[in-house]
Order: C-alpha cells, then structure tokens, then sequence
C-alpha cells in the first residue's frame, strides 16, 4: 500500500520543503509555502543502463525537426513560424478573452494533415463538438476526450499517438499522486512535468491552457512558467476591441512578436492591417486627438490618441487613463504645466487609447501631450500628421526605437509629415515622399503640430 507524505511547496518558485516555514529560501517570498500530500509507492529498483538517457552529438539532435506550420499567420508569427514537436506551450488569458476558441481553431488547422487530441476537463465532449460546430471546424483527424486524470490523459495520448495535443485547462488536471483537489500547486507542478516528460519522450506538441490570477498573473506556481518552452498570453477588452496574442517566452523564437486577431461569431479572424481598421472612423476635424505610430512586437501599428479636458469641479483634479499608465500621465501632465506653460491644475484630464489597445512603450509620450495640449487649445492637429517621442522631465524629446519602420508604416497610410524627435539618425526615407518635422522640446512640438 502506498504510503502519504506531506511536503510544502511553494507557490512562487515550486521548491518542496518536508516542514511549514514562512520564508521561501529559493526566491525570498513570504508566506507562499502550501501544504500538499503526495503518495509515495515503493521503489523499482535500479534502472538498467538500457534505459539510460544517452547523449548524442549536438547537430544530430537537430536533424528531422519540421515544424507543424498551423495555417493561421498571426499565431505562427508569435511562436515562430510554427510548432515545434516535443514543445510544451502555456497559453493564458482573461477569463471570456477567447483562449479556447483560438486554440480549437489552431488544433483544426493542424489536424488537417495531423492527428490531433482536444482534451477538455471543463467541457464535455458533446460541449466541445457544438463549439466546433459553431465556428464550421470539421476534421476526421480531431478527436475529442473528456477526462481530468493525467495518468489517464497520458496512457490515452500513447494509445492515440497523436502529433498536437491540448489540454483545456492544466488547473483541471488531478495526478493520484498527489492528495489534493485540482487546480493546486502541487497537482499542477507534477501533471506539467509528466505532460512535459511525455511530450520530450515522445516527440509531440502540447498546448496548456492556463488560468490566469485576479492581479492577471498566470495561476498556479512560477515553475509552471520555467518549465514550459512557450508562454503565450492572450489579452485584450473581453467586449470589444481586438485581442493581441503576446510571446511572454520562447525557447524556439523571438519573444517581440505580437499577433492581432478579432472576435467575431466566426472566430478569431487574423487582423492583416490593424492600422487602417483602428483609424477608419477618426474624425479628422476633431480637436483632442493625435495618430501615433507604436510598435506591437516587430510590427508598426499606427493607433488614435484621444484626450479630453475639462474644468473641474472638485478640488482635486481627476485624471483618468485607459490604455496607458496613469503615472505616466500625471508625469506629462505635470511637464506640460511646467515645461510648456499649460496650467492643466485646474483641468480634469481624460485620456483613451481607441480600439482597447493597451500601449507601455515611452514613445507615447508625445502624442498623449499633443491630444491634451489640442483638447485644453480647442485646436486640431495636422489631419496628414503623425508623431512618437519621449518626453524628458525637462520637456526634451527623447530618441525612440524602431524609427524607420514607424515612419514607413505612417507613409503607408498615407500621411504626409511626421513628427519626430531630433536625436533621431535617420535621413529622408528612401523612395518616399513623407515630410520628417524634427522637434527638440515640448514647445516647439506643440508649434508644429497645433493649426
């Protein structure tokens, strides 16, 4: 019979300690330490040296590698133009953001050349096949299984012998070696690392699909993230605006690209040219709003800045931000003030990234400052007019990355000047027509652009 132990596990880092403690010695986090019951059978034995892992020369091991190319570009370009057999693959998001519906949607795709194995442990089959149903995916190469034990799941994937295989989700997923309820650290740390040996063993590709926390962290134990090759996570507004796919890690690729999809009752639908879609119904004449040139993963990606200000009528101006960082904002706000003679003290200031995009990079600085600077003048900026830059505390306007490729995308669209920051080394670009307005501070920015 086989005997219970209770060991401690963390839930930051997933080290095992044999007693409680208040402090993780592995990452230094307190209070993460959660109590798990494992089942511990008796030994096999020695292994034979038959059984041994052997080693083999570096180049070799590369040979016969082909990725499974799913047919879907946007997902293809995030984990590398394509699949790599034997991966592991964490995919996480929102709850309701299309995590399953975009990875029904790749395991069809591949199953029309490959064998591939959907397995729900929060659907049933049936539920499975009307979802399917639903968005017109059909192949005799789909199967279907219902089940949330792993030793069950991994003597099936061996009977079926499968070349794609997803688990939806790792959280339902319960090992008898463990004596807790699903969905715990120590039930995901061990069914990820026998799904993990099973997928090296055997050469075959598995997605999970993860949970993700109130704070929309991944749940359940960081090792979960070391231990996989791919962390995707897929984010967006659950009730409009488009959903970017983002490579939070990769083994097998770079993590800088992004893939933009939108949800319709088809599905997810690829995104080819975001840019157009996000500025189709800017209103030109409007004051309070500036195009600005961003840059999701290694593609440019041209997005509205909107911007309102108005008296307020407390004592305490509100600021409010959605889209970007309101510490950021209280940062320009209080540069514009300062730098550029704008009292905004008195000001309740609103800012909006159309279409549900969420921008991080420092190069929005100039455009939010220029659309607050419009709403609080009541005056337009150049309909034909692009811009990006960082805003320095003193009112410089900083360098940014990747100035070719936004400046490209601007003259794609068919805008006629750009405002860039002066540091930039870059000359007339080849082959174009597009006016490059060179600014050094805030103020003259403003002169530039304002009409």
């Amino acid at each position: 019979m086989a005997k219970v132990k209770t060991q401690f596990i963390c839930g930051n880092c997933g080290a095992f300690y044999d007693r409680w403690q208040g402090k993780c010695v592995q990452c230094g986090e307190w209070n993460t330490l959660t109590e798990t019951q494992l089942s511990v059978g008796k030994k096999s034995g020695t292994r034979t040296s038959s059984s041994l892992s052997k080693p083999e020369p570096l180049g070799k091991a590369e040979d016969n590698i082909t990725r499974l190319a799913t047919g879907i570009g946007e997902f293809d370009r995030v984990v590398g133009s394509g699949i790599v057999p034997g991966s592991l693959i964490l995919l996480g998001g929102d709850p309701g953001i299309g995590k399953s519906t975009l990875i029904l949607q790749v395991a069809a795709k591949v199953a029309s050349g490959k064998k591939v194995l959907y397995v729900s442990g929060e659907e049933s089959a049936r539920q499975v096949s009307l979802r399917a149903s639903r968005l017109e995916l059909q192949s005799d190469k789909l199967f279907v299984l219902s089940e949330t034990n792993v030793e069950t799941i991994i003597d099936q994937i061996k009977s079926e012998k499968p070349s794609f295989v997803v688990i939806d989700s790792i959280q339902t997923v319960y090992s008898d070696d463990v004596m807790s309820t699903s969905g715990s650290v120590g039930q995901v740390s061990l069914c990820a690392q026998k799904l993990m040996n099973l997928a090296k063993s055997e050469h075959i590709a598995i997605v999970l699909i993860g949970h993700v926390t109130k704070e929309g962290n991944l749940a359940g134990p960081r090792l979960l993230e070391h231990l996989v090759d791919v962390v995707l996570y897929l984010e967006g507004e659950r009730y409009g605006g488009f959903r970017v796919l983002r490579g939070i890690k990769n083994r097998f690729g770079s993590t800088n690209e992004t893939g933009i999809f939108d949800m319709t009752k088809e599905g997810m639908t690829e995104v080819e040219n975001p840019s157009e879609i996000l500025l189709s119904e800017r209103l030109k004449s409007a004051s309070g709003t500036a195009i600005f040139a961003t840059m999701e993963g290694t593609r440019p990606l041209l997005v509205e800045i909107q911007a309102l200000t108005s008296i307020t009528s407390f004592g305490y101006p509100k600021r409010t931000a959605s889209g970007m960082d309101l510490n950021r904002l209280n940062l320009l706000i209080a540069v514009l003030t300062k730098r550029a003679g704008i009292n905004l003290t008195n000001q309740d200031v609103f800012v909006n990234i159309v279409g549900g995009m969420a921008i991080r990079e420092p190069a929005v600085d100039l455009a939010v400052a220029l659309a607050i600077t419009s709403a609080y003048k009541n005056k337009v900026i150049q309909n034909d007019m692009a811009v990006f830059g960082e805003i320095g505390l003193a009112g410089e306007i900083r360098n940014v990355d990747n100035v070719e490729e936004r400046i490209k995308e601007i003259e794609k669209l068919g805008f006629k000047s750009v405002l860039i920051p002066n540091a930039s080394k870059i000359g007339e670009v080849k082959g174009g027509k597009i006016k490059l307005i060179r600014v050094s501070n805030i103020k003259e920015a403003i002169d530039a652009a304002l009409i």
